[in-house]
């Protein structure tokens, strides 16, 4: 960054990113995409939650992002889902379920709560 017009640039495209955590009526998906999570099968998992959002037309209210580690490296590949101040963490995630849980929780609004860590 060598001008404030750059700094400008960046600050508008921020200011995007910050909106969608304020924003109550839209999903923010975290997927943990550390070396653990990636070892136990977090890409795959990724993989099928971008296309299910596009499959079925959620752009304007999910967003998705990866992360880090999220600590609980036991139960890899973790996912959790953010509305307002509700929040679900989706363990052992694999392919399948996670095209379950856009079309159940992402499309519907309802959590699959046997796939969250208050189930394990």
């Amino acid at each position: 960054m060598k001008t404030l017009a750059e700094l400008n640039e960046i600050r508008e495209r921020m200011k995007t990113k910050v909106s969608v955590r304020e924003n109550g009526n839209t999903y923010r998906v975290v997927v943990g995409m550390a070396t653990c999570g990636i070892a136990a099968g977090a890409r795959p998992v990724m993989s099928a939650l971008l296309s299910e959002v596009t499959a079925q037309h959620l752009e304007d209210t999910v967003h998705v992002s990866q992360t880090g580690c999220i600590g609980i490296c036991q139960y890899e590949p973790v996912v959790e889902i953010f509305k307002g101040d509700e929040k679900y963490t989706y363990v052992k995630m694999t392919p399948e379920k996670m095209k379950e849980v856009v079309d159940s929780h992402l499309k519907n609004g309802k959590p699959i709560t046997e796939y969250t860590i208050g189930s394990m």
